[in-house]
């Protein structure tokens, strides 16, 4: 198993069983079943200068000094079947719109249709006003990041910068000079910009993309709102903008 380490990658008149396809099973048949983490000795403090680095974990979650947490925490491939199968509420934040929603929109194995309609509606391009169908497995991988740090502590909506986009607001982004792929995913609805607070960059691409489910793209920008991760549906890929 890979460590933290590793991880620097119109209507809608369809229905939501239309595009509904097997979750992140992938994930979990991949992975050994979730071992209980055992009580370790503590280990003596160390010299000052060994410390001056801080790892990723000490940085991201909340202080617990009777807790000591698994060397992979952020590896998604570490968890069990059940995580999968459980009931998913998604809870998003749209600062553009300043629209936000707290939503279950996936039980007993199937999409819950009004839930999903309204996840697509809250994804659409802002900008042209425009809703198109989001492909499920996005969702999946904002739920995921969501649940999965949830467990640890971090409770923060998934704020989506950017999802579906028309091409006519995709080509004003690149018109502006701002990132944009100009056969970009977003048009697809099979990507979304996102941010967790409380996680930077790193940590949350590197979540993201121990899901194995398509790219992401690392945004590092500096600033109190911090960068920002692309996720996509598409080809595996990893890269920095």
């Amino acid at each position: 198993m890979a460590s933290r380490r590793d991880f620097l990658q119109t209507g809608l008149g369809l229905t939501a069983a239309s595009f509904i396809g097997a979750p992140l099973l992938g994930c979990a048949a991949r992975a050994e079943p979730l071992r209980q983490a055992k009580a370790a000795p503590r280990p003596a403090k160390a010299p000052a200068k060994v410390q001056e680095k801080p790892t990723q974990l000490a940085q991201f979650m909340p202080v617990d000094e009777d807790l000591e947490p698994p060397p992979d925490i952020f590896d998604a491939q570490s968890l069990d079947l059940e995580f999968w199968l459980k009931p998913r509420t998604l809870t998003l934040v749209r600062p553009a719109s300043g629209e936000k929603t707290r939503l279950l929109y996936w039980k007993d194995g199937e999409m819950i249709d009004s839930a999903y309609q309204e996840l697509c509606h809250l994804l659409r391009d802002v900008n042209g006003k425009e809703v198109a169908p989001i492909d499920p497995k996005l969702l999946e991988t904002l739920w995921g990041a969501q649940a999965f740090v949830a467990r640890y502590g971090i409770e923060s909506p998934v704020e989506v910068l950017s999802g579906y986009r028309t091409r006519s607001s995709n080509n004003k982004l690149i018109e502006q000079g701002i990132p944009a792929a100009r056969q970009s995913l977003h048009m697809e609805g099979k990507a979304a910009d996102i941010r967790i607070a409380n996680l930077n960059e790193e940590v949350l691409g590197g979540l993201v993309r121990s899901f194995r489910q398509g790219g992401v793209g690392f945004y590092y920008r500096s600033g109190p709102r911090g960068g920002w991760i692309h996720a996509d549906t598409g080809l595996k890929r990893t890269w920095k903008g």
